[in-house]
């Protein structure tokens, strides 16, 4: 199925603070190397038959380039990011304004969150990690929000800061992760849901192998990620390798460069699941696009 993404070029991309520890601002970076690779990536977009829209990049903001984390945008509602960095602050604002210039409702965040990059929707539900950047009450926030169910998953290694360095959504019925990024509960919670899901080896997750992108066919990955690809390969889905290395010295790679914009038309077997969840929730109500301070 086709899908809608927005990114955002790396013009102004550079390591001039730290705040993960893939970065390292005594490390040179080459703009126009990840020029280059950002090119490659948003032309293997449009070659697969998507669609992407471009924002423009603010010169102050040398981390814009990674798109995923300046919202979520499900059902055509954009839930803004907020982020725990004062470096990556203006960002968010930013973002939300392109996106209700293009038609999508917004929902102001009260709440610490970094959008997609730690809000992945997967089969009618939100996978929502927290440890380092996304509270916990951004998760009860994004379920008021969307009225979808969220599932809080906990991060436990900092290398893998946002939940999309840990885990990929291939299909709705079919994920792949990385086991050590997460505690001992939400490893159970994540193989009781997917018993069926791709387990990364360390090496592929070392080189940010999960940060993939996924439209249930194709998938966009890490070149260094060869074992995860052959995985993929076995569960009828096409690798396809796509090199962002100039910009994994940031932390990022495909999935960080990519905000999936999901319409309320997009996902129709997703909304049959979200109206089984709410029959099993006495008193549940339609939710609010305008987020409130959760409790």
């Amino acid at each position: 199925m086709p899908q809608h993404y927005l990114m955002c070029p790396p013009t102004h991309f550079t390591i001039s603070y730290q705040i993960n520890p893939w970065m390292n601002a005594k490390v040179a970076t080459d703009a126009a190397l990840a020029g280059r690779q950002w090119r490659v990536l948003r032309d293997t977009y449009v070659d697969l038959g998507h669609t992407v829209d471009v924002i423009d990049p603010l010169p102050q903001y040398p981390d814009m380039v990674y798109a995923a984390n300046g919202a979520t945008v499900i059902d055509g509602i954009a839930y803004s990011a907020k982020f725990r960095h004062n470096e990556r602050a203006g960002e968010a604002p930013a973002y939300l304004e392109w996106l209700v210039a293009a038609g999508f409702a917004p929902a102001h965040a009260a709440e610490t969150n970094e959008g997609e990059g730690d809000l992945l929707h997967v089969g009618g539900m939100i996978l929502a990690g927290t440890g380092f950047r996304t509270s916990t009450a951004a998760h009860h926030e994004a379920q008021e929000v969307f009225g979808r169910p969220v599932i809080s998953l906990q991060l436990v290694d900092p290398h893998f800061y946002h939940l999309d360095t840990a885990l990929t959504v291939l299909r709705d019925d079919l994920i792949a992760y990385y086991p050590p990024a997460f505690s001992p509960g939400s490893q159970q919670v994540l193989a009781r849901l997917f018993p069926d899901a791709i387990l990364a080896t360390e090496s592929d997750a070392g080189a940010l192998g999960l940060n993939a992108v996924s439209d249930g066919q194709h998938v966009i990955h890490a070149p260094a990620a060869t074992n995860l690809a052959a995985q993929i390969r076995e569960r009828g889905l096409e690798p396809i390798a796509v090199d962002t290395s100039e910009l994994l010295k940031g932390g990022g790679g495909a999935k960080c460069c990519t905000l999936i914009l999901r319409t309320a038309d997009d996902d129709a077997p997703g909304r049959a699941a979200q109206t089984a969840s709410a029959q099993l929730t006495p008193g549940a109500q339609a939710p609010d696009h305008q987020a409130q301070p959760a409790h």
